[in-house]
């Protein structure tokens, strides 16, 4: 550092209160491993069994929000070791992603022991706290796969499809469509005019298969779908946001109990999915 000239103030020095120290771990923790080369790196553990547990996974987040809520309800009349008990269950598989991100939060909490801006915490309620936050980076996921589905509707089909349950149908009657245009006896042009007039019909064995294979490849896109979230999270700030919520719990020693926004807007679109293809079966 050159030094001060005659006359003028020296320098001030860089600010060391805790929390700033901590928010600036936090911060390059972040940009470390939630930029652009950090969850490319991250979602190269999910090549592997995490293809197969991923879908596992989004079949048990209902299970997963239903006991949160009976844990809430629980905990509301008083019974609160019932509630920590449901609580403590572990409802997801856990993928190579998870431990991942599990074994980053707990370097970062020791780097931060290390200069005594780690939060006081008992190792429990502190193990709690980062299998919470790596649930919580699932439902964004989830949550990220659910637009993708509803701007591929509008943008192929000109309509709301919240999920894949009101994304097969379209996609089955497209299917029939075509086959039906490309068999038609005189010639795929005549085909198209004649079916432009008088549309095809689909099976429901038909609708049950797209609606399988379309579960699949959602399931396939939750598990790399942190690529495209995380970066987002990044440049908005949420992925700090979340972090310096998990540490102020930390220091209350307050454990992550509840419903999570994340996991409640990711079972919205779930619900909004089946309304509409009850809606559509309606009309």
């Amino acid at each position: 550092m050159p030094p001060a000239r005659p006359g003028s103030a020296a320098p001030a020095p860089a600010d060391t209160r805790p929390m700033t120290r901590r928010e600036s771990e936090i911060g390059r923790f972040v940009a470390d491993r939630y930029g652009i080369r950090g969850t490319l790196a991250l979602h190269r553990a999910a090549i592997g069994a995490d293809l197969l547990r991923a879908p596992a996974n989004v079949a048990l987040s209902p299970v997963f929000l239903l006991l949160r809520f009976v844990a809430m309800m629980l905990r509301l009349c008083g019974a609160r070791g019932a509630a920590s008990w449901l609580d403590r269950r572990q409802i997801f598989l856990t993928t190579d992603v998870a431990r991942r991100i599990e074994s980053d939060l707990t370097e970062l909490l020791t780097r931060l022991d290390s200069q005594g801006i780690a939060p006081r915490a008992p190792a429990p309620l502190i193990q709690s706290a980062i299998r919470s936050y790596a649930e919580t980076r699932n439902a964004v996921s989830e949550i990220t796969t659910s637009i993708i589905v509803l701007l591929s509707g509008f943008l192929i089909f000109y309509q709301a499809t919240p999920g894949v349950l009101s994304l097969a149908t379209p996609i089955a009657e497209m299917r029939a469509h075509s086959h039906a245009v490309a068999d038609f006896a005189l010639g795929s042009w005549a085909g198209g005019m004649w079916y432009s007039v008088f549309p095809t019909q689909f099976s429901t064995l038909e609708l049950v298969l797209t609606g399988i294979v379309l579960s699949v490849l959602a399931a396939l896109v939750t598990t790399f779908a942190g690529i495209v979230a995380d970066p987002v999270q990044v440049w908005s700030g949420i992925h700090k946001r979340r972090l310096l919520r998990l540490m102020a719990r930390l220091d209350r020693q307050q454990d992550a109990s509840g419903l999570g926004r994340e996991h409640v807007l990711a079972r919205l679109g779930d619900l909004g999915d089946l309304a509409s293809s009850i809606w559509r079966a309606m009309r």
